[in-house]
This record gives C-alpha cells, structure tokens and sequence, in this order.
C-alpha cells in the first residue's frame, strides 16, 4: 500500500467514526428515585436554598477540597453558588420553583450547560422524590460518546445526594 492509500483510508476511518458518533444519543437523562422521610414542601424549601443544598450536596462527599461561593437571594429562583473541584468547576442557579419541583441550571463552560429536576410526590411516611439530570450533547462526537457512560458517572453521585437529602430533612 502507498502513502496516499493508507491516508486516504484513515481518512475514510475518521470520517466514518465521526458520522456514527451522530446516530448516538444527543439528549441524555440520567434518573434516580428514593423515598424521604419529610413532606413535599420542606424537601423543596431545603434544595431551594443555598445552605440547604449545601447540606445534601452529593459533591462534598466526593471532594473534600470542593471551593463553593454562594450567590443571589438565601433561595428561590436565581439563588445558587460557584464551584471548583475535581470534577470541574462553574455554577449551579435554581431556575425554578414549584411546590413539587426545582429545576436548576449548571454552567460548566465548555463542559456543558445540564439541568438538574427534583420532583417531589407525597407518599406514606413522607415524599417520592425523582431526581433528574438532562443534557444535551449538541452535535460534539466526543460529548456523545461520553454520553454512553453518563449514567455510570453521574448516577452514583445522584444516589448520594438522595441518601444526604433523607438524612438532611
């Protein structure tokens, strides 16, 4: 084989890799659910404010060297705070609150922009809480092989901040 057939093969490889990295997933939700022993309102009350979150953030078990500046209102819609750690570093804001939901919005820059939603139902002995986080992967080939493992990454950390949310409320 010469140079140019080999180049163009790779070539061909590369293409080919890339294009069906496209026929991946582009939009990811990973989801976890847990029963909590408090009512609907006071789990809500505890993630929509910033030093509640604090208490339950799943990221603190993980890093102990996590920086978090918090900012905005104490809660509610545009409270939230800056992080930097090991898994990264940006900003999470809550965006909106109702009396069975809170949606925040991440920033992690190039990383990606997730939402996390945390859906709360009255239950016997106190609350069905889904916690959710969705992302678009845009068109990023490496974002969405990423994505095929997203549950896996993002999963553990999800069930932590379950177990600190039932030990919190």
């Amino acid at each position: 084989m010469t140079i140019l057939t080999t180049a163009a093969i790779g070539a061909g490889v590369i293409a080919a890799t890339l294009l069906a990295t496209q026929l991946l997933p582009r939009d990811v939700t990973v989801l976890r659910t847990a029963q909590v022993q408090a009512s609907p309102s006071e789990v809500i009350a505890l993630l929509a404010s910033n030093e509640g979150y604090q208490k339950i953030n799943p990221y603190k078990d993980s890093d102990e060297n996590l920086k978090i500046t918090l900012f905005g209102p104490t809660s509610g819609v545009g409270s939230g705070f800056h992080f930097e750690g090991k898994d990264g570093k940006g900003s999470q804001t809550v965006a909106r609150v109702t009396d069975r939901s809170i949606t925040f919005n991440i920033d992690m820059g190039a990383m990606g922009q997730p939402k996390q939603i945390v859906e709360v139902r009255p239950s016997a002995g106190g609350s069905a809480v889904e916690w959710r986080m969705e992302a678009d992967l845009g068109r990023n080939p490496i974002a969405r092989i990423f994505g095929l493992f997203m549950d896996r990454m993002i999963g553990k950390t999800l069930d932590q901040g379950l177990t600190n949310l039932n030990t919190a409320a």
